[in-house]
């Protein structure tokens, strides 16, 4: 119980917790971020970039380890999401909203999903929330696994690869950049939002029904 209330109290404080706990707390938040449904409010983007920004910066991780390990995470974690929306299907979206479950995510994701139809596997990996929900629909909606898994180990990798790398150059080619670390993850915040905002403002300019 000390060790989860220390893990809250960190969980934003991205450097202070990749310190703390080093890979494993990063695989735990990957895995459950990505697989479970109340996992959809824990950091996901800017988590990576300031774990690849640390990789570059000191030896409190190494970038070689990183990947294949976040990799893993994200993969696996996709995968139960796929599995939890296989078997529990529908009733998920019979299901009362709570703390850890908003159905509006649910169905948010399903319209994303209904745009881009398999490819919302990729792309949903860089779309905060969208990613925690997007394999769940794919369970519901009983895409084929084999289809499915392709998407999530090329999506998986791709949005490892691509954040860690991104705080990984950063944190080699800017001097004492830690030090601005708060607004490196501020700009990645407000980069992965851009997609939702440009969906919210999309549907509004659609004519009522």
């Amino acid at each position: 119980m000390e060790w989860l209330q220390e893990f809250f109290s960190k969980l934003y404080h991205f450097e202070e917790l990749i310190r703390w706990g080093g890979y494993l707390v990063l695989v735990i938040i990957i895995y459950a971020e990505t697989g479970l449904l109340a996992g959809f409010f824990l950091p996901g983007d800017s988590l990576l970039v300031t774990a690849g920004l640390l990789a570059a910066v000191d030896n409190a991780l190494n970038i070689w380890v990183l990947i294949p390990l976040l990799s893993a995470a994200a993969i696996v974690g996709d995968s139960t999401g796929y599995w939890i929306g296989y078997h529990f299907g529908p009733r998920l979206f019979n299901r009362t909203d709570s703390f850890f479950f908003h159905k509006d995510h649910l169905v948010r994701t399903q319209k994303f999903y209904d745009k881009y139809g398999p490819k919302t596997i990729v792309i949903a990996r860089f779309v905060p929330i969208v990613r925690t929900f997007a394999p769940t629909v794919a369970g519901v909606g009983k895409m084929d696994y084999r289809k499915f898994l392709f998407y999530n180990v090329a999506g998986g990798i791709l949005w490892i690869i691509s954040m860690t790398l991104v705080g990984f150059i950063l944190g080699r080619s800017i001097p004492n950049i830690e030090k601005k670390i708060h607004w490196v993850i501020a700009v990645v915040i407000f980069l992965s939002i851009l997609p939702i905002i440009k969906e919210w403002f999309h549907s509004r300019k659609k004519p009522a029904a």
